[in-house]
């Protein structure tokens, strides 16, 4: 009765849109205070299944808020997947302090909805974050990537606001769930137009809803999938039995349509058509901010009941003879595949609808009936409730629309994209491991390749430089067990680190070639980690990540004895520097990436500084004169022994080397610059922006 009311008061819709932002601020308030005092900025849930992804959905509505494609989906995943899935709530939650807070929505299948701590709560429809809201979220979420252990992940981000903090998190598969023409709503700020273009290109994979927002949406992006809605088939088809009816039966038939009453919502329409049909009643469910109480106030056929659960929606359903989608065509609706037409089918209802490109393949078939005007809608309404007359008939049409609906499932939607993501062309790594000795180091270096490749198609190339250990048997080993993926290249003398490194490279076939010693340890993420910064920053050359044992900026002071606590501290460091990166003046190549364009354009590296030392200096020198920048990764680490190919040498005999081989180098470039640790995190934050 309240919300009878509400609807009818003489309000302009922009008041009552204000209205219900207080209302809906001053419902949250004391929800999310509970809700935070529930469950702490703690992940309690179980861990992360090995070799499955997780599932990080950045919202572009509230969990609670209509229960739609967003929700529908995400469920989906968890269920086919066995993934778990985190939901980022728009609602962030007034909070000083870096956090979040976790509501388990679904126990059993892992679904948790995540609010953000946020000192200023911005409308994220309306703003975009600023530096220090950015980073506040960006350490929130930080927070949860390291509580909850997620290593291997798809990010699915629904809205352009939440594209800086989204890719932040680069050895996660972005995609973009376009599902809607953004610039069509009144609320979208301009600063999002831009944004959004960004978004697809930055995306892995865009899913879109519509014929129309594919079009619009290929020309920016990388890859693009269509994934239409769908519906909870199970759940609407309940409103094919009359028992569940949330009205009593009445002679007279009912025109029924819910879902949002908004701008879109042709009321003059409705009242025209109301007028023409004073025999029938007219039930529109759904929040009314169009006014739509108001201006149909003088029908007293006309009944609106409000906002209803999505649980009660079937009943309701269940009292329409015929079901309405009275849409204005805009640029806005043009682009709208309505998950409610799956629904409405699902219930074998007869469904009359504005003339909409989503529509037209269903209306070619029978299944709805699409006007452009009153007189056309009168007529395929008339012809709607004249179906009922005729009982087989009506039972046929009803069963031909439930069948089609059945096949179009939130279910068969999420599979559909899984398969794009597995079809999706990745651009492929090469590396390159020189060795010398070491076999256990080096068979140590490539089982850690393998284990952390996460989808990523991954060459690997290892070249024995004349050792004089079991490494040329174990690596003829190795390779036989992969023999497309793997290759070993045998030296009958030792070339140098340089000279190892060409050999490799000259049958390198990836899109991004690295360079790794074979006294490290890779992680989980770390190949598609190093590429993210590349896409996102033309003008580097070369990047390394951090590590725990080097000789200049790359190295970060971490916790822990061996390899297991080192990488244990490692990952809370990474994901708290998630999307940043430093200039360096030289990188170290115990582990680099670069394209293969710039390898192709620089060269291959200098054999004369055999075995080794300063050969990385000079090719960054080189890199540097061709206008590139070099840079260290801070969210990915490499873990490192540390010269365990020189230590085979003597000092003396090290030392020999190092001087001639600094020689050779100030011949070339001038006085060498000794390398250097870094001063402060603070270089890190200022090389980033």
């Amino acid at each position: 009765m309240l919300r009878e009311l509400y609807h009818r008061l003489p309000l302009p819709p922009s008041w009552k849109r204000w209205l219900q932002q207080q209302r809906r601020r001053w419902q949250a308030g004391p929800a999310a205070a509970g809700w935070h005092k529930a469950r702490t900025s703690t992940y309690l849930g179980p861990a992360a299944k090995p070799g499955i992804r997780d599932w990080v959905f950045f919202g572009v509505i509230d969990w609670h808020f209509r229960h739609q494609r967003p929700q529908q989906l995400a469920l989906a995943l968890a269920r086919q997947t066995g993934g778990r899935v985190f939901y980022l709530t728009p609602h962030l939650l007034p909070q000083a302090d870096v956090g979040y807070a976790v509501e388990c929505i679904d126990g059993a299948a892992a679904v948790y909805q995540i609010a953000l701590h946020a000192a200023t709560i911005p409308n994220i429809y309306e703003h975009i974050p600023d530096v220090q809201a950015l980073a506040q979220l960006r350490a929130g979420l930080a927070q949860l990537w390291q509580n909850a252990g997620i290593d291997s992940a798809v990010c699915v981000v629904q809205h352009p606001f939440w594209l800086e903090l989204a890719r932040g998190f680069g050895d996660a598969l972005l995609v973009y769930d376009c599902m809607d023409h953004h610039a069509g709503f009144d609320n979208t700020a301009p600063a999002h137009e831009a944004r959004e273009l960004e978004l697809l290109a930055q995306s892995d994979l865009t899913i879109v809803t519509s014929d129309f927002l594919e079009a619009w949406a290929r020309p920016h992006a990388r890859a693009v999938a269509m994934v239409r809605n769908a519906a909870d088939d199970a759940h609407f088809r309940q409103a094919a039995r009359p028992e569940t009816m949330a009205l009593p039966p009445k002679p007279q038939p009912i025109v029924g349509y819910y879902g949002a009453i908004a701008g879109w919502f042709d009321l003059a329409l409705v009242d025209a058509l109301a007028g023409r049909f004073p025999d029938v009643d007219w039930v529109l469910v759904g929040d009314d901010t169009a006014g739509a109480g108001r201006a149909l106030a003088h029908h007293a056929h006309v009944r609106l009941p409000g906002e209803v659960a999505y649980a009660e929606l079937p009943r309701w359903l269940a009292t329409f003879d015929v079901c309405l989608i009275p849409f204005q065509r805009t640029p806005l609706t043009m682009a709208t595949n309505p998950v409610k037409v799956y629904e409405y089918l699902s219930a074998g209802k007869p469904v009359v609808a504005t003339d909409l490109p989503e529509l037209s393949p269903l209306a070619a078939e029978g299944l709805v009936a699409l006007a452009r005007d009153v007189d056309g809608f009168e007529r395929a309404i008339r012809a709607a409730l004249a179906e009922s007359a005729d009982k087989r008939q009506a039972a046929e049409a009803a069963a031909r629309r439930m069948a089609y609906a059945q096949q179009q499932t939130w279910d068969a939607r999420a599979r559909t994209l899984q398969a794009a993501l597995q079809a999706l062309p990745e651009p492929s790594v090469s590396v390159v491991v020189v060795c010398y000795n070491q076999w256990r180091l080096t068979q140590r270096c490539l089982e850690s390749l393998e284990a952390c490749a996460d989808g990523v198609p991954l060459q690997v190339i290892a070249v024995d430089n004349a050792s004089r250990d079991e490494t040329a048997e174990g690596l003829a080993r190795w390779q036989a067990q992969d023999p497309e993926r793997r290759r070993a290249i045998i030296q009958a003398e030792n070339l140098g680190f340089a000279g190892g490194v060409n050999a490799g490279m000259a049958h390198a076939t990836g899109d991004y070639l690295v360079v790794l010693n074979n006294d490290t340890i890779v992680t989980p993420g770390w190949a598609r980690g190093l590429r993210r910064h590349f896409e996102r920053e033309p003008q580097l050359g070369l990047l390394c990540p951090v590590t725990n044992n080097i000789g200049n900026e790359a190295r970060v002071e971490l916790p822990g004895d061996g390899p297991e606590a080192v990488l244990a501290a490692a990952r809370a460091y990474t994901r708290a520097h998630a999307g940043q990166w430093m200039r360096l003046q030289t990188a170290a190549f115990f582990c680099v990436m670069l394209p293969r364009r710039v390898w192709a354009q620089i060269g291959p590296m200098d054999e004369r500084f055999f075995p080794g030392f300063f050969e990385d200096d000079d090719y960054c020198r080189r890199l540097q004169a061709a206008g590139y920048a070099i840079g260290c990764a801070e969210d990915v680490f490499v873990y490192h022994e540390l010269s365990a190919s020189f230590d085979q040498e003597g000092a003396r005999r090290k030392q020999e080397i190092f001087e001639r081989n600094r020689r050779l180098y100030e011949e070339k470039w001038g006085r060498w610059e000794p390398h250097r640790y870094r001063a402060s995190a603070a270089e890190v934050l200022e090389s980033s922006e």
